[in-house]
């Protein structure tokens, strides 16, 4: 493997347009390589790719030191690694797989994304995670942008009501049956309650924050949901997005981590075009403006 990454290496300097496919072909290589680095650090895979290298090393000290019961065991147990490292590596696979999927957005075209969430629900979110943060009230709101989260939705109670801070704080008051699981909001609809969310295995996540925030961040694992938790412990509010826990320190903050979060593609087209265009009218004004003087 070596000897070939060598010679594709050495080809570079062939004419056009052989030596452009080379150099694409390594970089190519190169960005797997970085997108499997960057999905394997803080995880369990990290530590499962550690044990690969000390299995590895074994191998072949075994080899060379000739240690050959050892060595003819270890041999035959690379029979099954590649079975094995698919079984124990499934879910960063998928995950792996499905961000192929969005660079460029090219998912949420397929499945016809119309924006996540208008700013009236974004407000009633924020209003009611305020209130339930002051009493201490837990609660679980995920927000699907992409219309990924079917499996999800179908694990809890369906609903479809409009989204407002009252009937929010009402699902997730301790006497009522839907305030286990997380709410699931679709656009501007409270699509379903008491749903179940993958629990996240990173070990990054800090010893305090405990299921409920582990099922936000696990399902921010794998698709491009947005979540807001409220802690009944210590009454705090954090947002888990892409894996990544913000704790929140006002409802201002969390007002513009919602709003900057569910701008879509095309919602953020819009406004860069808008603003051209309103610079553009100014400069013609002073263009105008000057010619006349």
């Amino acid at each position: 493997m070596r000897d070939e990454f060598l010679r594709r290496l050495s080809t570079l300097g062939e004419p056009w347009p052989q030596a452009v496919i080379n150099i694409l072909d390594v970089l190519l290589v190169a960005y797997l390589i970085w997108r499997l680095l960057k999905l394997v650090r803080g995880t369990r895979a990290w530590r499962i790719l550690f044990g690969v290298f000390v299995f590895l090393v074994a191998l072949l000290a075994s080899d060379v030191l000739g240690l050959r019961t050892l060595h003819w065991v270890l041999d035959k147990a690379t029979l099954l690694g590649p079975v094995a490292l698919v079984i124990l590596f499934l879910p960063e696979l998928r995950q792996t797989i499905e961000g192929f999927a969005r660079i460029g957005g090219l998912s949420d075209r397929l499945v016809g994304t119309e924006g996540a969430a208008r700013g009236t629900t974004i407000e009633e979110i924020t209003v009611a995670a305020q209130a339930m943060a002051q009493s201490r009230t837990g609660a679980l709101i995920v927000i699907d942008r992409s219309r990924q989260l079917d499996a999800e939705i179908r694990s809890g109670v369906p609903l479809h009501a409009v989204v407002s801070a009252p009937l929010l704080q009402s699902i997730f008051y301790a006497g009522n049956p839907l305030h286990d699981g997380a709410i699931i909001v679709r656009q501007d609809e409270l699509v379903s309650a008491a749903c179940q969310l993958p629990l996240s295995d990173n070990p990054a996540i800090r010893a305090e924050y405990h299921m409920r925030h582990r099922a936000g961040v696990g399902v921010t694992e794998h698709s491009d949901a947005l979540v807001v938790i409220v802690s009944e412990e210590r009454g705090e509010i954090t947002v888990a997005r892409a894996g990544i826990l913000t704790p929140v320190k006002s409802p201002e903050e969390l007002l513009q981590l919602l709003s900057e979060g569910l701008t879509t593609d095309a919602e953020a087209t819009r406004r860069r075009s808008s603003r051209r265009a309103k610079r553009n009218e100014e400069e013609s004004g002073e263009e105008s403006g000057g010619d006349d003087a």
